[in-house]
């Protein structure tokens, strides 16, 4: 008998070739029969009819930042309301394991590197995770048995080099000895099903702090002997950011990324690739350590956005305005001195100076103040200003864009909400998006679900880009887009029978209705442990995710089953071949 059954789906099964009405049965977690409308004759515990909808593999999402999230919210909000069923955690360096057993004050450090780095809430971090594990495999198994979807997590090398050399990571090399403990510690840990390495060497990640996190202290040499020992367990992956990832890789950054990859013998994927038609050259560019690696007998992937992210700014809290050079120091002023600063007209002249310099790199982007959008505000003489453009308000007071949005935030001491709109939602470069998806180490990915949650919503990327494809732009077909969400990061993380509709695989299943199918607008919600806030978003046209065979949501709504596994390398995934 089968567990359930699903009657009269257009199956589009992540292949990317044609879809076709089926009837699908399940058994025991995996896809047991396809077959020909009514032609099924087994009975089923459950059935359900599914004229008119879609079904589709669960989405798999590459990078995320749900390693905490998952221990208060097993079901990785919002990113399983819209169709995902797989994450890959652990990403751009930093985990919460392994910690060092001796030293208790690691568990805080590593809590208030990621509430900067990541933007994850200090308070969510103390009061929703309990931290009562030392190895990494602790780690996964306090995870094992208690989420609603399956999870894969690299090693993060803040954490191994901190967990090894205590306060000497911050700025100090391992010695001879330390850097075998390091490798053993990392062996320990994929030995236990981490899926790899992650690193990060990027000018942006800052400690709790203020200082360089422990991994940009690393020299080539410790990367590379990490990146040896990736290669001597299956089914491992490499995962990397340096400051180049955000606009223009530096020849020294290519041939590091390069040598990593080929060192190992593993796939290396790194985020974002931004798209901008204003800036031609930067794809070609960003796509050069590609083309070297697979001459090196190496493979990197770009992961790239195919929808604009929702997010917000403000000049109170921590965002990527606080990213721009020079302007770093300035917001982080006590808020009285901030708002004086702020209000100095040569001050002013000097951010926009630095923030319109070649060394803004992609923040450059930031700097047209009068695209802005007035979200939240907080005091009677903003009144009304939500929702407006700061061009049109400036234009109003007779005042310079900047100059505008700074007195609007200053009347709300500065925890006005702003909207930046994008500069890159033009015809020409959509056209070059699609244009650059056709690359084949380009894939879709880099939502950061579960960081930066009060700034940014980047889960829903999965039921916005299929409704673009259904009703926007339609920039690929369906089934191409769901093979971009699914079979694609299953090949590259060598996912065992994950990815794909075919009998005997996994029923990692999004059934969904292609008339409505997209994602609501990002809304501010408190619903973080210690009421701290998180951008949200609605799925719309979602109709039910099944993780395992097991349905978790049914019409936006979690089920309150956990049947997520914690997918460890080896096991669950398999060595994938970078020639």
């Amino acid at each position: 008998m089968l567990d359930h059954l699903i009657r009269g789906a257009t199956v589009v099964d992540g292949t990317g070739g044609p879809s076709y009405p089926a009837d699908l049965g399940i058994r025991d977690g995996r896809i047991a029969v396809i077959a020909e409308p009514g032609t099924l004759t087994e009975e089923a515990v459950t059935t359900e009819d599914a004229t008119g909808l879609v079904l589709a593999p669960g989405f798999v999402d590459p990078h995320t930042h749900y390693d905490a999230q998952l221990f208060w919210d097993p079901y990785a909000t919002p990113s399983m309301n819209h169709g995902v069923t797989t994450v890959a955690g652990g990403n751009c360096g930093f985990t919460l394991a392994p910690l060092h057993p001796g030293r208790p004050e690691d568990a805080d450090y590593t809590r208030r590197m990621m509430s900067r780095v990541e933007g994850m809430a200090l308070k969510a971090l103390e009061e929703g995770v309990d931290w009562t594990w030392s190895s990494f495999r602790e780690y996964l198994d306090a995870l094992e048995g208690r989420i609603a979807v399956n999870a894969g997590f690299m090693v993060g090398h803040c954490a191994l080099r901190r967990h090894v050399m205590g306060a000497d990571a911050i700025g100090g090399q391992p010695t001879p000895e330390q850097l075998d403990a390091m490798l053993a510690l990392f062996h320990d840990a994929m030995d236990a099903g981490a899926w790899g390495l992650s690193t990060t060497q990027s000018a942006t990640h800052s400690d709790g702090d203020g200082q360089p996190v422990a991994s940009r202290h690393a020299l080539p040499e410790e990367l590379l002997a990490l990146s040896r020992a990736v290669g001597e367990h299956e089914g491992t992956q490499l995962e990397a950011i340096v400051a180049g990832c955000l606009d223009h890789f530096a020849d020294e950054e290519i041939e590091l990324l390069v040598d990593m990859t080929a060192t190992a013998g593993r796939p290396l994927n790194w985020n974002v690739l931004t798209i901008d038609a204003a800036v031609p050259e930067r794809v070609p560019r960003q796509l050069v350590p590609s083309e070297r690696a697979r001459r090196a007998g190496g493979r990197i992937v770009a992961l790239t956005m195919p929808i604009l992210t929702p997010m917000n700014m403000s000049l109170g809290t921590f965002c990527a305005l606080n990213l721009i050079p020079g302007w770093g120091d300035i917001l982080a002023l006590p808020v009285p001195e901030r708002i004086e600063r702020l209000r100095d007209a040569d001050t002013r002249a000097e951010m926009l100076r630095r923030a319109d310099s070649k060394e803004a790199g992609v923040f450059r982007r930031l700097a047209d103040f009068g695209r802005y959008v007035i979200g939240d505000t907080y005091s009677e003489a903003n009144e009304g200003l939500t929702g407006r453009v700061v061009r049109d308000i400036a234009a109003e007071r007779g005042l310079d864009p900047f100059h505008c949005l700074v007195e609007i935030c200053a009347a709300d001491e500065l925890r006005t909400v702003l909207w930046p709109m994008p500069t890159d939602n033009d015809p020409g470069s959509w056209a070059l998006r699609r244009e650059t998806w056709e690359h084949e180490d380009v894939m879709l990915g880099g939502s950061d679900a579960g960081a930066h949650l009060d700034r940014m919503c980047g889960a829903p990327y999965t039921t916005r880009f299929i409704g673009d494809c259904l009703r926007g732009r339609r920039l690929v077909t369906l089934e191409r887009a769901v093979k971009m969400l699914t079979d694609d990061p299953a090949r590259l993380f060598g996912l065992r029978e994950r990815g794909r509709i075919e009998e005997g695989f996994h029923a990692d299943l999004v059934l969904f209705d292609p008339e409505r199918i997209d994602a609501g607008p990002a809304t501010l919600v408190h619903d973080l442990p210690g009421d701290s806030p998180r951008l949200d978003s609605r799925a719309i046209g979602i109709v039910s995710v099944r993780v395992n065979g097991v349905e978790t949501l049914r019409d936006d709504k979690v089920t309150g089953a956990v049947p997520g596994t914690v997918l460890r390398s080896g096991r669950d995934t398999r060595t994938v071949s970078t020639v």
